[in-house]
């Protein structure tokens, strides 16, 4: 096995030429130098250095060592910067779960925010609905969840997790062509109780903010299609198949063409977003600056 600190002494010859003057950069003896040297071509096999009275120079073999010597040295040094960097907490890889609209509206912004403001910070991106990136969390698999609340989420108080809210939003009505209700500005969620509806599986977030709005509303959900893909539910609503809630940034950029979409009168079902780590590590010199970016993206789009 070459040493590393045997490329360095070799490198120094080739640039000084004579092992006293390499030895006199390297704050070392001669002595110390010809052992070094020495030890190398034991390594090797080969003869690396021709010393003269002229001087000291490198062989064919030297050579060839000297030039994969700069590249292993070069990857040395920004392995002591990274870890350099990291050590003061510049540098490394925070991994953030999020649902897909989440990271469309808060997580993809923020990356791009830290490209400026924390280069040395790598984001690495898992999708995950709000529900199971809290337990990724916990479980020590990401560093952020962006998260949905819903019945039985872990609430602020909570010990393990450190929440901050990132935005709110309201759900809105998708209703099939030719709906009668189409014609009003707005919907009242109490005059689709006898429709056919479609919506998220039990335990998607907004399948709870959903029967809870219908609770509310004075009737109970009961879903005669279900898909957690938005644009799945925008589809089949398209098909006359039923009626459902969307949250209103997964209908942007959406395909709408088939469907009425209308805001809910009075107060509208909301789905809250939050940012959450296991708490203590909101202090993180790498996780601090990723929920700041995600706080800030989360004012810039309101």
């Amino acid at each position: 096995m070459i040493e590393a600190r045997r490329l360095h002494i070799l490198r120094a010859v080739a640039d000084h030429r004579t092992v006293t003057a390499a030895a006199a950069a390297l704050y070392l003896t001669p002595s110390a130098v010809s052992q070094q040297l020495a030890a190398l071509e034991q390594e090797t096999g080969h003869r690396l250095v021709d010393r003269s009275a002229r001087g000291a120079r490198l062989t064919p073999a030297g050579e060839i060592l000297l030039s994969h010597a700069n590249a292993v040295l070069a990857q040395l040094e920004r392995a002591e910067s990274e870890l350099a960097a990291y050590g003061s907490g510049e540098a490394g890889t925070v991994t953030v779960a999020a649902f897909a609209t989440g990271i469309g509206l808060v997580v993809a912004p923020a990356i791009r925010a830290l490209a400026g403001t924390a280069p040395g910070i790598r984001v690495r991106v898992r999708d995950a609905e709000g529900d199971e990136s809290l337990l990724m969390v916990l479980d020590r698999q990401v560093d952020v969840a962006v998260a949905v609340e819903y019945r039985g989420a872990p609430g602020e108080d909570d010990a393990r997790l450190t929440r901050v809210p990132l935005y709110a939003e309201p759900f809105d009505a998708v209703l099939p062509p030719g709906h009668p209700l189409a014609a009003g500005e707005r919907v009242a969620l109490g005059d689709l109780a006898k429709d056919a509806w479609i919506g998220q599986s039990a335990g998607n977030p907004c399948h709870d903010v959903t029967v809870l709005a219908c609770e509310y509303a004075g009737f109970t959900l009961s879903l005669e299609h279900s898909s957690d893909d938005f644009r799945a539910v925008v589809a089949l609503a398209a098909a006359s198949a039923g009626v459902a809630l969307v949250p209103r940034s997964a209908l942007r950029g959406m395909e709408l063409t088939g469907v009425e979409v209308r805001p809910i009168d009075g107060v509208a079902p909301t789905r809250r977003v939050f940012a959450a780590v296991r708490r203590g590590a909101e202090e993180h010199p790498l996780i601090s600056p990723v929920l700041t970016a995600l706080r800030t993206a989360s004012e810039s789009g309101d």
